[in-house]
Formats: C-alpha cells, structure tokens, sequence
C-alpha cells in the first residue's frame, strides 16, 4: 500500500508528468532490476556521445522496502546534506533514498527531495 500512497504524492507533486512502467527487464528479456515506476523525462548522454531517453524520479519496491530514485543531480553528496537529518529512518546515496516504510519518515521532507529533483533536473 505504501508503494500506491507514494505513486498517488508523486502526482500530485508533479500532475503532468510522462509516466513510465518498466518491468525490470533488459531488451533481452533478462532480469536486470526490480519493477520500477518513473516520472518525467530527461535525455541522458553518456561518455560516448550516446543519448538515452529516462525518467527523472522513480519508484521501486523490493523486499527492503522502498527506493526513491532522484536522477541527474550533479551534486553526489546534495541529497544527504539537505535532507539526511530531517527524512527519519532512510539511506540517502548520491541518487537514492531508501527506507521501510513511509510511516517512518517525514513525507514533506521526501517530497521536498522529489521536488527540487524535478524541477532541477534539465
């Protein structure tokens, strides 16, 4: 239920935002990463020239609970720094905010955190 009541937060954060469901699979089929909902867009280029189209916030449910993925902040130790002491029970990485269950940390904080990489994230 945590995983619909965060989808539902992350709507209403940002309404009209392309909507991605990505079943984990790579394009051969393979298992590669959990089930994952993404929100946004944004063109990621790589060392080689390469351009991949993503999402800019994803969800993933897995048997720890809940990762919240914040993509293309340039700043690897932004999220912790800004969010780290106010969230509550989560680990924060450079790109990733995971935690239990959302009773255990502060949903304005998370939401704050979606926010900013929305809205910072060309």
């Amino acid at each position: 239920m945590d995983i619909q009541e965060l989808h539902r937060i992350i709507l209403e954060l940002i309404p009209d935002c392309k909507l991605w469901f990505l079943d984990g699979k790579n394009s051969d089929g393979k298992i590669v990463s959990n089930p994952n909902i993404g929100y946004g867009h944004r063109t990621m280029q790589y060392a080689d020239g390469k351009t991949k189209e993503f999402y800019r916030i994803g969800i993933s449910a897995n048997t720890a609970g809940i990762s919240v993925y914040i993509l293309g902040i340039d700043d690897k130790t932004y999220l912790s720094r800004t969010f780290g002491d106010k969230i509550g029970k989560a680990s924060i990485t450079g790109y990733c905010i995971k935690f239990k269950a959302l009773k255990e940390i502060h949903i304005k904080t998370l939401e704050a955190a979606i926010r900013y990489g929305y809205e910072q994230n060309p």
